[in-house]
């Protein structure tokens, strides 16, 4: 897969570590930043990441700040895209397999390096299975361009 990863300077070593992690299962990584020592405003970082996945340049992305929650929330404002918070295998596996979700973001602060490590092979192992959620991630996409065309 070709993934897209990002992080404020809350969240640099757990980018590096989850970077290097997917790498060597076999993902082709392009790393948004920002470096040990740089600062950004998460936002930034966010949205880079989402259009990018929104214009088709990459199938997932993983975005690293202190908690996770204000990375999904500005990558959910880009038009088409669906970014969950996951710190348990159960809730990254279901994000996809579910909601079919393109954007998994994680907290440093929240979450340890191994644990990640783990949760992440669940979410980029998962995949959607449609069926029964078909109709709900269909119903997910119609409201978004609802919103998207009133604007």
């Amino acid at each position: 897969m070709k993934i897209a990863i990002g992080c404020d300077e809350a969240g640099v070593r757990l980018k590096d570590t989850l970077r290097e992690f997917a790498a060597g299962e076999g993902h082709e990584m392009t790393d948004f930043g920002v470096k040990e020592g740089e600062s950004v405003l998460y936002p930034l970082i966010a949205e880079k990441i989402a259009k990018a996945i929104a214009d088709g340049e990459y199938d997932r992305g993983i975005i690293i700040c202190g908690t996770g929650i204000g990375m999904a929330i500005t990558a959910n404002k880009v038009p088409g895209i669906r970014a969950t918070v996951a710190h348990d295998v159960f809730s990254a596996e279901r994000s996809i397999k579910s909601n079919n979700c393109q954007i998994i973001t994680m907290g440093e602060r929240v979450i340890g390096a191994e644990n990640a490590k783990t949760v992440l092979k669940a979410w980029l192992d998962s995949e959607f299975a449609g069926g029964s959620s078909q109709p709900k991630v269909d119903k997910m996409i119609e409201i978004d361009e609802n919103y998207r065309s009133q604007r």
